[in-house]
């Protein structure tokens, strides 16, 4: 499916591009993505066998229409049409990082075990972004199990400098310890 959300991302980031949009079409494809993910029934009725293509099309122009660039809404469409409405979300996770890619942005997830304070958060942006020499945009996550320190996920990546990581490291040690 990740095939398929590439696809046919790549041809709505070309087109809104080439129009001066995909800042835009970025936003609503990440709000709409977001709706869509807190309301997973919306995408099992777009996709439902028994109702007709054209039946499909109506429940996503009736929702929709003067509410996302006319893009968006074709976009959707077209994913109805070619029997591919499930991908949605892949396609918006694929759009963002074919923008993120093209402007030098690098999304960075840190999980802390307390949400970081906006100065705090300021302060890693910063120091990401001066080792890293792109835009970071920084989502803070809260696990309470890691105790402290923080984990950052980056580009396929993890750094974790968590009191977990630090435990589970010293315990793996001493289970491998031979006296």
């Amino acid at each position: 499916m990740k095939h398929i959300g590439m696809e046919y991302a790549s041809a709505l980031y070309g087109l809104a591009k080439d129009e001066g949009l995909d800042k835009r079409i970025l936003g609503e494809m990440n709000l709409l993505g977001e709706v869509i993910g807190q309301n997973r029934e919306y995408l099992k009725i777009l996709s439902a066998p028994n109702l007709s293509q054209e039946e499909r099309c109506s429940v996503a122009d009736e929702a929709l229409r003067g509410k996302v660039h006319p893009y968006v809404l074709n976009f959707l469409k077209i994913l109805i049409e070619k029997g591919y409405a499930r991908s949605f979300l892949d396609c918006c996770a694929c759009y963002e990082s074919l923008y993120n890619e093209d402007h030098g942005i690098l999304r960075v997830k840190a999980t802390t075990a307390v949400r970081l304070s906006e100065t705090q958060l300021q302060q890693l942006q910063k120091k990401l972004e001066s080792s890293t020499g792109k835009q970071i945009a920084l989502v803070n996550t809260v696990d309470r199990g890691i105790l402290g320190g923080v984990r950052l996920d980056f580009d396929g990546k993890r750094m974790d400098d968590t009191v977990r990581h630090r435990l589970d490291a010293l315990r793996d040690m001493l289970e491998n310890t031979t006296l």
